[in-house]
């Protein structure tokens, strides 16, 4: 016998999880669109979640998530940094390369887990708190990437792979965490010396679908295929 649930909750939670996904806002009638409803449905449910900070709404009549929602979100770290370990441990020792799990906080890519290989002479030491531009690094790009697929600029790609410059940037691979609702991120690794991206490539894919599952992130999706093509993000460093 399934559960009981409430369908005011269950809508409240849909409306989060598509502002979530729409930086620039949504209308009421967009939103009713979604969810299927009549609009005056929607604004009681948007009266609600504004009440609690979780929503704010612009003179224009745009929606989007409110402070609540980022407190909230950042009170989540602790427990996908507990979750995100493991799965990083394993990508690191297999690699031997140092494994990281990267959010986005505003413009910035945010290394909020890491794992570092134990059998290594040396390896790139990055500490959870460590924030660059979303813009650098495959952490960040595997994010900006994943984001231009969903918007249907571009085709799904597995992985991201950025060649070290000497300076900014070490080398890195880093995956796109998929079908995490609200939440944008990332699986890579870093290493100082070249990586193999044909090697490493589809395992750190495979790391970020296995996040995705532990974190309950929704159905179960398959890793990508390794024939598929990698964008060259080398210029972008």
């Amino acid at each position: 016998m399934a559960a009981e649930t409430s369908q005011t909750l269950d809508r409240g939670l849909k409306v989060l999880a598509q502002l979530a996904d729409a930086p620039e806002g949504l209308t009421v009638p967009e939103i009713s669109a979604a969810l299927g409803v009549n609009r005056t449905v929607v604004y009681r449910i948007l009266a609600t979640l504004e009440q609690h900070g979780l929503i704010r709404r612009d003179a224009g009549g745009r929606t989007r998530l409110g402070l609540g929602a980022l407190q909230l979100a950042r009170r989540a770290h602790p427990l996908v940094r507990d979750a995100a370990v493991p799965c990083l441990r394993r990508l690191a020792e297999e690699t031997g390369a140092t494994a990281h799990l990267t959010i986005v906080d505003g413009l910035d890519a945010l290394a909020v887990a890491v794992a570092e290989p134990t059998w290594t002479d040396y390896h790139v030491a990055y500490r959870v708190g460590s924030r660059h531009p979303l813009e650098q690094g495959a952490a960040g790009l595997a994010i900006l990437t994943a984001r231009r697929v969903r918007a249907g600029l571009d085709p799904a790609v597995p992985y991201v792979h950025v060649p070290g410059d000497g300076h900014r940037s070490a080398p890195g691979i880093a995956a796109a965490v998929p079908a995490l609702a609200g939440v944008e991120a990332s699986v890579g690794v870093l290493s100082f010396s070249e990586l193999d991206s044909e090697r490493f490539g589809p395992r750190v894919a495979e790391a970020a679908v296995e996040l995705a599952e532990t974190l309950g992130g929704g159905p179960k999706v398959p890793a990508p295929r390794e024939e598929e093509a990698v964008p060259d993000q080398s210029a972008l460093i």
